[in-house]
């Protein structure tokens, strides 16, 4: 079921790439999908190897003779989950530098550079990075907007059949990726101080980071709970998302905010299982921030997106710069949202091209020469300039 779910933009980003640069790394939570889309991409190349890291058959290959392995392949070369064999890096080095290659190399990771050590070092100048998530509201179609927010953005969530065949499958991956996952990136932390740890991010979704609130809730110090926070964020299951700041002649916030980047799990983790749950829950407005969020920045890519606080209350949930102009999104969770007093500030303050209200539904609409209700659904319609390529 999962290869009949069509991904044209990724799929024609990670092509684009692969002519590009001699390596092309995919970037993305565990079960994002990037397996099934380097499938994919296998398919549209007559020559191919696929390493499958995961598997004992996989490892063995690449663990005793990698350069001769390596060395003997031709065309695109997969190697999936290699954060298995960090060690790989350093052997793909030379290889991306033969003049005479006769290979591309596609490599898949469930953990950042920052946590894979080496990865940006040794393939700095040979790698261009894809960053994966789920499916997207363009993906399933604007008329599933609803199930994609409630069951989340990984494939086998969004794709099972009913809510609780959904929570049923987030509760395996929490485990899976706790007791597993984690201990094979190295890290060495008792899996259920991790999952309190996550739970109670689930509460913090959308607010300002603050370590020392949440290190007095599970009694660990602030260092600690920033230990936590930046093995949620370097595994893709949690989003820091730094502030802006500037000399504007206003005391502005300087701590970052946090959010779970798929709905789904936060759903879960809080313990909403239905829409009618949801809607009634204090966490529904930030629930709808996130949800909206990542799907702007799957439009748009990651790079220089940050949100804006100032100390008296005036606010920008996403900014964005991009080719020199800045644009700002908020996320409002109504019906039929309104112009506030902040986007007026905001507009002045950091000289916005315009700003886009992204609600939940169908109608667009402008409220100021520049500022517009969108539907989430209408995005990428809408904002062609932001589309990642």
């Amino acid at each position: 079921m999962l290869q009949t779910t069509p991904r044209p933009r990724l799929l024609n980003q990670i092509e684009a790439c692969l002519r590009a640069s001699p390596a092309t790394v995919l970037l993305g939570a565990r079960q994002a999908g990037k397996t099934t889309l380097a499938h994919m991409v296998a398919a549209n190349h007559k020559d191919h190897h696929f390493f499958d890291l995961e598997r004992a058959a996989g490892r063995e290959a690449l663990t005793q003779t990698p350069e001769l392995t390596l060395e003997d392949c031709s065309g695109l070369v997969v190697i999936d989950e290699i954060q298995r064999l960090p060690f790989l890096f350093e052997v793909l080095r030379p290889l991306c530098d033969v003049p005479e290659r006769r290979s591309v190399y596609l490599l898949l990771g469930s953990a950042s550079p920052d946590i894979v050590r080496g990865v940006s070092e040794t393939l700095a100048g040979r790698a261009l990075f894809v960053r994966i998530a789920g499916f997207s509201v363009d993906e399933v179609g604007g008329e599933n907007q609803d199930r994609l927010w409630l069951q989340g953005e990984f494939p086998r969530a969004y794709l099972s059949e009913t809510p609780e065949d959904a929570w049923r499958w987030l509760e395996s991956f929490v485990q899976t990726f706790l007791e597993r996952d984690i201990p094979q990136l190295g890290i060495r932390i008792p899996s259920e101080a991790l999952r309190r740890f996550w739970v109670m991010m689930a509460h913090y979704h959308g607010q300002i980071w603050n370590a020392s609130e949440l290190g007095r809730s599970l009694s660990v110090s602030p260092a600690t709970a920033n230990q936590y926070r930046d093995i949620l964020a370097g595994t893709f299951v949690v989003r820091v998302l730094p502030p802006w700041f500037e000399n504007i002649g206003k005391r502005q916030m300087k701590s970052p905010k946090v959010y779970l980047r798929d709905s789904g799990l936060l759903h879960w983790l809080l313990g909403i299982d239905s829409l009618q749950g949801l809607r009634s829950h204090p966490r529904y407005g930030a629930s709808w921030e996130g949800y909206a969020l990542e799907q702007v920045l799957t439009l748009s890519g990651e790079r220089d997106s940050y949100y804006w606080r100032t100390q008296r209350g005036a606010e920008l949930d996403l900014l964005l710069m991009r080719k020199g102009r800045r644009y700002g999104f908020e996320f409002k969770c109504t019906d039929a949202p309104r112009i506030t007093k902040s986007m007026h500030i905001a507009l002045q303050d950091l000289g916005l091209e315009r700003i886009w209200v992204v609600y939940p539904g169908t109608d667009r609409y402008p409220m100021h020469d520049r500022v517009e209700a969108l539907p989430l659904r209408q995005i990428y319609q809408a904002c062609p300039e932001l589309i990642s390529v």
